[in-house]
């Protein structure tokens, strides 16, 4: 009933942007924190930047001053604006949400189908 939908990856060469966007959209009676995750070939998925609706944000220390989170609640929406890109950067880049549904007394975790980012040197 709740679907991520993601857009913005791409092939970029080292030192370049990309900015990456993800839209809630279904069942939703609220959303508490969004973000993004990053999965590289067999590596775990780590967290890349998360913002709760209030505006608290949290960076993976590899991307800070590097990448912008921001989100419009509003709309369900969430961005990653990512500079200064480098070949670690490769993975693929799963949107998250904690959604609250209609119907349900509990947050549950969402994902997007990921979209690819790769970085060359």
């Amino acid at each position: 009933q709740v679907q991520l939908v993601e857009s913005g990856g791409g092939l970029v060469q080292a030192g370049g942007s990309l900015k990456l966007s993800c839209a809630a959209s279904g069942s939703i009676f609220s959303i508490n924190a969004m973000g993004w995750y990053r999965q590289a070939p067999e590596k775990q998925r780590e967290l890349v930047a998360t913002m709760t609706t209030g505006g608290r944000t949290n960076y993976a220390d590899s991307v800070k001053g590097r990448f912008t989170i921001s989100r419009d609640n509003a709309k369900n929406m969430v961005w990653l604006q990512m500079n200064s890109l480098k070949p670690e950067d490769t993975a693929a880049y799963y949107c998250n949400a904690e959604v609250l549904t209609y119907g349900r007394a509990r947050f549950a975790d969402y994902w997007g189908q990921g979209t690819q980012v790769t970085v060359s040197s």
